[in-house]
């Protein structure tokens, strides 16, 4: 301690500094949490290979089969199943990029995929948008961009997903409407469907031309991202292994995501539905890596299990916790970046919606997995996106956030001077210390309500998923989109209008 007379503010003076806690770039605090010994770990490794080796999986692309001929895997071409010997998988483990940067359209909000960074993305894919005042309904254009508003306002959330189907956009154009939104309304990293060939091409033209890119700045860096699902069991299909090789020849970064469900898609252990998981996620990316060594990948797992009464897919189980453990450490023992999933099987935005999905993002949070998806907004595992939850669930991902930032322990925080101001059986409400921090020191929630039950209920017992209607329709009437060029938007309306009226591109079934 210092013999200087300390300087105080006095009572009721503004706080000396403001919150500046950063949301964009997180890293992993903790110590990863492991399910399985790491002898058991290298066992899921080896039977995966020998999935793949001698098992097979069914590659129904014929392009995607040659490419895996050429590298010397064994190939049936009239059952379509492809065996790949141990060695090209671990000559694809070799070149694939262990860390790797996204560029997003603010290089503020660039991001570095490897192990240890964090990463946040709403819900995604969802064929049904609902909120409170209209209710649950098919996907809109509308819906889409208001979701990607809600998206772009949320520093937490790091990317932006699928987050649901416009439907009322026909398929062939579909891609204009969702590249158009993404462009006019942020400024993150930006997700293209894998809906073949002729679509990824024109989303990625329309990306690079509106970031005013060359053909090499876009393929020296990963500016897009798409997510491919494998078909559990053991098979790659068409549209899927085309996004896996479009993505790798344009350097873009594919996240690979068998969907295995235990006891359904895959074995009802979790060791079982994790080794095949494994084996399905290799093979992919050993064929992206077959096309462009070195192509930015992100190896990803969506593992959970089955109500065994009904067969419907249920999250933020302990089993789905388990499978999130045993990714990572599968993920850490390939030394990749990796993607999990949190999610919900309520059928609306309640306790049970809201127990799942913070159960499922600790597990992922405890298997330090590098990005984590549908962790807020997501219900019915998938079928409907809830304006409200993704309100709700970003508060958990803040406070998520504030763990990540450092917690300091200085002599000013240690408070000498608070503790000799506060007499015994006194209160520090008053204190110079508390003074100088009151305002900045705690996370202020985005939707909870502190008040008594009095207070709450003279304010009209409004509870919170309702107070986070109120949340979102204000982000939405106050939103301002980030600054865009004004001749590349008019670029990208007129590219747009005269690929529609030239009929669009079909997508590859």
């Amino acid at each position: 301690m210092t013999d200087q007379p300390r300087r105080r503010r006095g009572r009721g003076a503004p706080p000396a500094k403001t919150r500046t806690t950063n949301y964009r770039n997180l890293r992993n605090p903790f110590p990863p949490m492991n399910v399985f010994s790491e002898d058991r770990i290298a066992a899921m490794h080896e039977a995966s290979l020998d999935v793949l080796e001698r098992l097979g999986i069914k590659v129904l692309l014929s392009e995607a089969r040659a490419q895996f001929r050429a590298g010397g895997a064994r190939v049936d071409d009239s059952t379509e199943m492809v065996h790949i010997g141990r060695e090209m998988v671990e000559a694809a483990l070799d070149t694939a990029p262990k860390s790797f940067p996204l560029i997003a359209g603010n290089p503020d909000r660039n991001l570095v995929m490897e192990l240890g960074s964090m990463i946040f993305q709403p819900g995604a894919g969802c064929p049904h948008a609902t909120d409170l005042d209209r209710g649950r309904r098919p996907g809109t254009e509308q819906d889409f961009r208001e979701l990607i508003q809600l998206t772009q306002h949320y520093d937490v959330l790091h990317m932006i997903p699928p987050l649901v189907e416009p439907q009322d956009v026909p398929v062939h154009l579909r891609h204009y409407a969702t590249v158009k939104g993404q462009m006019e309304l942020t400024d993150k990293l930006p997700f293209i469907f894998s809906r073949g060939t002729g679509q990824v091409e024109e989303s990625f033209e329309m990306l690079r031309d509106f970031r005013g890119l060359s053909d090499a700045e876009f393929a020296a860096n990963s500016h897009s991202y798409t997510i491919i699902n494998t078909n559990s069991p053991r098979q790659l299909d068409i549209p899927m292994a085309l996004g896996v090789m479009d993505f790798a020849k344009a350097g873009q970064m594919a996240i690979i995501t068998p969907f295995t469900l235990m006891g359904a898609m895959a074995p009802i252990t979790v060791a079982g539905a994790m080794t095949l998981s494994h084996a399905e996620a290799l093979a992919a990316i050993t064929l992206g890596q077959l096309v462009n060594p070195g192509a930015p990948v992100c190896y990803g797992t969506f593992t959970s299990n089955v109500d065994m009464k009904s067969g419907a897919p249920i999250f933020g189980t302990p089993e789905h916790f388990k499978a999130s453990l045993a990714a990572g450490q599968l993920a850490r023992h390939i030394g990749l970046p990796w993607r999990c999933a949190s999610g919900s099987a309520a059928n609306l935005s309640d306790v049970q919606a809201a127990n799942e999905t913070q159960f499922g993002t600790w597990g992922c949070l405890m298997a330090g997995a590098t990005v984590t998806l549908h962790s807020a907004g997501w219900l019915e595992g998938g079928l409907t996106i809830s304006y409200e939850k993704l309100v709700t669930d970003v508060e958990v991902l803040q406070m998520v956030a504030e763990l990540c930032a450092a917690t300091p322990a200085e002599d000013a925080e240690i408070a000498m001077d608070a503790l000799e101001e506060v007499q015994p059986g006194g209160h520090f409400f008053g204190a110079a210390h508390t003074m100088e921090r009151y305002a900045t020191e705690f996370y202020e929630p985005v939707v909870a309500d502190f008040a008594n039950f009095g207070t709450w209920e003279e304010r009209g017992s409004v509870d919170a998923t309702t107070r986070a209607t109120d949340v979102w329709k204000g982000i939405l009437r106050d939103f301002t989109p980030p600054p865009t060029d004004g001749d590349r938007i008019e670029a990208l309306h007129k590219y747009i209008t005269d690929r529609t009226a030239a009929g669009g591109c079909a997508p590859t079934n």
